[in-house]
């Protein structure tokens, strides 16, 4: 396969920091890296250098192959706040747009239309400032996969997407040709797109073919490997220590080259391959915790005409493990300020029903916002203890470092640290793992494991959440929140099934179906109402399901002008409720039979 993508002898440092010295490798055609590194070691520069935003402090050289078109997504997409949705892709894609053909700008904003409705954002002419940061994140994907490039550089791609959203783009970008460049942290995604890991590790790039496990693997192998050589070499140099131990008329004689050689035995003999890694060992204790951690008694909450919560009663338990998912917009993060009481108090909405925490409750919140840090203190003064600050993996060197210096992870990392050092029992955590890195995760993963409190966890990582919760609060939409024993993937697979039985049930109610039923076995326990509507829903159903298909079929495409592709969104939605509603009821009638 031809390369797509040659680079030689890139640097960056910032200040005395250096995070990569003379690097070089090559992408080739067809091609899916995840990079992984731990925050920051560079690599949001390192994609930023390669997409043509920054420079190499070193000069380097860097050549892509002839005519390949090139997107990049940075993890902060720059938007006009007053633009409509579907108008700021098409202004984003201006300059791009103009060698277009009539034809192609076409079928350019149909291929806007339909990322834009398969990422959930249906209304077009909604403002940019009205959307939440999942949302925005979903405009600026369709933004970049709308060019259709040759070569995609994607920085964080499913950073505060929901599972549908990251579901969509998984599916998108393993089906696709593309070739890709992407930090990421999210393992499951990494394994179902990419091919390839690329890791920046003390300054050197290292390349492994195959899954996340298989890094993990070849990894270790490479550490154990060097850390063997290692070995070797400080045998080596015992032996020769001993002979420049020797009296000096003993070594009078002996060849310079040795005496050189020794030294350089001596450098590489003190060089231990060590992996700086999160600590908190010390952390996992907590608080006394008490039977009564937060009970909730048929809690409704409106809020701007909209229903986020309807008659919710929960009572959280003692050391549970709870997951909430739902889509960008549902209310989970509502959620978990009314937990709190961390609502607006200017504009608190409707709340009713009764919430109530326990009196040794100690809260420990980690905000999907994060913590608003005085940007030109120092990390030791907005931690004052050298140890933790050690544990956490800051260095002695950056203890100095003003807080507006950091890295998105290494702000992450200190906003973590002064929530776990006041020892929470009930611990929340809204979106944690964005901009955490893999490495940081992992270690994060394991303390969660040991904690000795209530967990309660909002995420879109389904490897995170597999790992660590006992069962789901699944945020439905209009208020509606689902208990759902097990873990992401037990959830999900519920999920699949109930379709495929849904699907199933359809099929059955199909008029073809019902002529080949035997006229002799009557519907005997329905009354002759009940018999006329079960009869009407079978044909209803039948009816919708031939509808749906055909407008899917159109929907996929590619033809269909703005205004019909918005009808149909909207009629698919419809189908799809109207569907369920007459299924259900199709269902209960035919237990009757």
């Amino acid at each position: 396969m031809p390369s797509f993508l040659q680079i030689e002898n890139i640097s960056k440092s910032y200040g005395p920091k250096v995070l990569f010295s003379q690097i070089g490798f090559n992408i080739n055609e067809g091609d899916k890296i995840a990079l992984i590194a731990p925050n920051g070691t560079g690599k949001t520069s390192l994609l930023r250098i390669l997409a043509g935003k920054d420079k190499s402090d070193s000069g380097g050289k860097i050549t892509f192959l002839k005519d390949i078109s090139i997107a990049f997504l940075e993890q902060e997409y720059d938007f006009k706040p007053e633009n409509g949705v579907f108008d700021q892709v098409m202004e984003s894609c201006a300059q791009w747009r103009k060698g277009l053909s009539q034809d192609h700008l076409f079928s350019h904003e149909l291929k806007v239309r339909q990322l834009l409705t398969s990422f959930g954002l249906t209304d077009f002419e909604k403002r940019m400032d009205a959307l939440s940061g999942g949302e925005v994140k979903r405009v600026a994907l369709t933004d970049m996969l709308s060019r259709e490039a040759d070569f995609y550089i994607m920085d964080e791609p499913t950073n505060h997407l929901d599972i549908d959203a990251i579901e969509f783009l998984e599916g998108y970008l393993s089906r696709s040709r593309c070739t890709l460049l992407m930090v990421t942290h999210d393992r499951y995604f990494l394994d179902h797109v990419c091919n390839t890991v690329m890791e920046l590790d003390h300054g050197a790039l290292y390349v492994y073919r195959g899954d996340y496990q298989n890094y993990l693997k070849k990894r270790q192998e490479r550490i154990d490997n060097y850390n063997a050589e290692t070995d070797r070499v400080r045998n080596l140099l015992r032996r020769e220590l001993e002979w420049m131990s020797a009296s000096p008329c003993a070594r009078t004689g002996k060849a310079k080259y040795r005496k050189d050689a020794f030294y350089e035995l001596k450098d590489r003999a003190e060089q231990v391959y060590r992996t700086r890694q999160l600590d908190l060992s010390e952390m996992a204790g907590a608080s006394r915790l008490g039977t009564k951690i937060i009970n909730c008694r048929d809690v409704s909450f409106h809020y701007g005409g909209k229903c986020y919560l309807s008659h919710f009663t929960y009572n959280f338990q003692r050391y549970e493990r709870v997951g909430i998912v739902g889509r960008n917009g549902a209310g989970k993060t509502t959620f978990i300020n009314l937990l709190t009481g961390n609502m607006d108090p200017d504009d608190p909405g409707t709340l009713s029903g009764v919430i109530e925490r326990g009196e040794s409750l100690v809260v420990g919140l980690y905000r999907q916002q994060g913590m608003s840090f005085d940007e030109d203190q120092t990390v030791l003064e907005t931690v004052n203890d050298t140890h933790l600050l050690s544990r956490f993996m800051f260095t002695h060197d950056m203890l100095s470092s003003r807080i507006s210096k950091l890295s998105g992870g290494e702000r992450r990392r200190l906003y973590l640290l002064t929530i776990l050092m006041k020892k929470p029992n009930l611990l929340i955590l809204d979106e944690p793992t964005n901009d955490l890195d893999i490495v940081t995760l992992n270690v994060l993963e394991e303390y969660l494991m040991e904690y000795h409190g209530t967990l309660v966890i909002v995420s879109h990582d389904r490897h995170f959440l597999d790992r660590l919760v006992d069962h789901l609060l699944v945020f439905c939409g209009d208020g509606q929140v689902k208990d759902f024993i097990g873990d992401y993937s037990q959830y999900r697979q519920y999920m699949i099934d109930l379709e495929a039985e849904r699907k199933s049930a359809a099929r059955a109610a199909k008029p073809s179906a019902v002529r080949q039923q035997s006229p002799s076995s009557p519907k005997k326990k329905l009354s002759f109402k009940e018999q006329r509507e079960l009869e009407t829903l079978e044909k209803e159903i039948a009816s919708l399901e031939q509808e749906k298909a055909a407008l899917e079929e159109k929907m996929s495409g590619g033809t269909l002008p703005y205004e019909e592709l918005q009808k149909a969104s909207g009629r698919h939605r419809e189908i799809s409720e109207e569907l369920d509603t007459k299924e259900m009821r199709w269902l209960e009638l035919s237990e009757k039979v």
